[in-house]
């Protein structure tokens, strides 16, 4: 079992380039965006795999506080898993301090589900770092419901946010980055009895 030393490897799930930075199925870059922010760091390209990384602390000072990497993977979504697990390996990041942050297909839009391993449902990203790491990282799953009539799945996640999903964008990345921190500092029950919603 891990120790609260070790450090935590942030990992928000996306598409690299500006044609997917709006796209649903890049909410997790914008969640590790804000946490940049928030630790006073910038992305910069990692020496060691092909993503883009912050370290830096999380948390109050003192001993509560947690070492993180924030990463971006640049291998595109369904080659995730290579970066994740050299970077995981390279910062020797125990599997269970690894937390994926994404869209979720199966959570209604504005909701957030955070567990513990599990199946990737279809994500390519998910299914990447699964078959490169198995399965016992933890998720952060930004609902974004499922796709209008009869819109492929493909497309509908490669789009950008509506304009009414627009309005509350920015308050639920806000929300999804204070889960990601709770997690880290409190733990996943008491973060999953604060944010499942």
């Amino acid at each position: 079992m891990s120790d609260a030393t070790e450090p935590w490897l942030i990992v928000g799930l996306g598409n690299p380039g500006p044609d997917y930075a709006a796209n649903r199925h890049n909410v997790g870059f914008m969640v590790a965006d804000l946490l940049a922010t928030r630790i006073g760091g910038k992305f910069k390209r990692a020496q060691k795999a092909q993503a883009q990384v912050v370290e830096g602390r999380m948390g109050p000072p003192g001993p509560a506080s947690r070492r993180v990497i924030l990463v971006k993977p640049m291998s595109y979504m369904n080659l995730s898993g290579g970066p994740v697990t050299a970077l995981r390996d390279f910062y020797k990041v125990p599997t269970d301090h690894v937390v994926a942050v994404h869209d979720e297909l199966d959570v209604d839009y504005g909701m957030l589900r955070l567990k513990l391993g599990g199946g990737d449902n279809g994500h390519n990203g998910l299914k990447s770092m699964t078959k490169a790491m198995g399965p016992d990282y933890h998720r952060v799953r930004f609902g974004i419901g499922r796709p209008p009539g009869r819109m492929q799945v493909a497309d509908f996640v490669l789009k950008d946010f509506s304009s009414t999903e627009r309005k509350e964008l920015a308050f639920l990345v806000d929300r999804s980055a204070d889960a990601v921190e709770c997690l880290l500092a409190e733990g996943l029950e008491r973060a999953q009895s604060a944010y499942n919603s």
